[in-house]
């Protein structure tokens, strides 16, 4: 997988002046073996040199510097921070990037969870989400919202693209997986269908975080539509790599930024 890093943009988003974003593919950088070959994720096990050249590639792209980038230490929560400028001690652990300020490209890494990108070109106010299961259910689509509307942001202008993630056809859970999304609300049945298997389901997570985006009040959204699972040459994947015993896995990255 050489060349340049390869990305994938949103209809959607690609229509807001001054605004630029991109959903990374794996390809076009320096990792080797199972993180062939953009591999950003600093919390993996690939080398170190080779994550920070591939971070400074994807920041390149937008003819930004790899300080410019901005991503967490992500946790799976609903934890959402504010990035006045580039990170000075550290990644924070979170799992959203909000920004007024032009120029720092906030970012979400991501292998089957879902990357969100949500800009409201009007204030100025860019995020971005790593919404997994978890996260989603536990309202970090909903704080971002709150996190882009403190800095003048408005709900019914902004809006949203989910990235490449896990597609309902590969993500099979356990019933007591539907048992849990249930609890909160009886209607997330909707987002369940049978699965091949008694007592197996498939979970629609691209659908639950659009219904995330919507209870937010951002009804301009979309997903481009793309499996991580199913689509081994162009991303990662960690259920993939789990049924395949692989080690470990590269993580892809998500970017959103404003342009002064």
């Amino acid at each position: 997988m050489t060349g340049q890093p390869t990305l994938l943009r949103s209809p959607l988003l690609s229509r807001m002046a001054g605004i630029e974003h991109g959903f990374f593919t794996r390809r076009g950088g320096v990792s080797r073996g199972v993180y062939e070959s953009l591999n950003v994720g600093l919390g993996s096990r690939d080398e170190p040199a080779r994550v920070l050249e591939n971070r400074r590639r994807a920041a390149a792209v937008f003819g930004l510097e790899a300080a410019d980038l901005a991503t967490c230490f992500q946790i799976h929560s609903a934890d959402v921070v504010v990035a006045h400028g580039p990170w000075a001690n550290g990644r924070p652990r979170a799992d959203g990037v909000v920004t007024g300020r032009p120029g720092l490209l906030c970012g979400a890494l991501a292998a089957d969870c879902a990357p969100v990108l949500l800009a409201d070109g009007d204030a100025g106010v860019v995020a971005s989400v790593h919404a997994g299961w978890r996260g989603a259910l536990d309202g970090v689509i909903a704080a971002a919202v709150k996190a882009m509307a403190a800095l003048g942001a408005s709900p019914a202008r902004t809006a949203a693209a989910i990235g490449p993630c896990i597609g309902p056809r590969s993500y099979e859970v356990g019933a007591e997986f539907l048992e849990r999304f249930a609890a909160r609300d009886p209607a997330s049945g909707r987002f369940f269908t049978a699965g091949a298997a008694p007592g197996k389901h498939q979970f629609d997570l691209p659908a639950f975080v659009l219904s995330r985006l919507a209870a937010a009040g951002v009804e301009a959204a979309e997903w481009i539509g793309r499996d991580t699972c199913g689509e081994d040459d162009d991303f990662f994947s960690n259920r993939r790599a789990v049924r395949q015993g692989e080690p470990d896995y590269g993580r892809l990255l998500s970017v959103v930024v404003l342009r002064g």
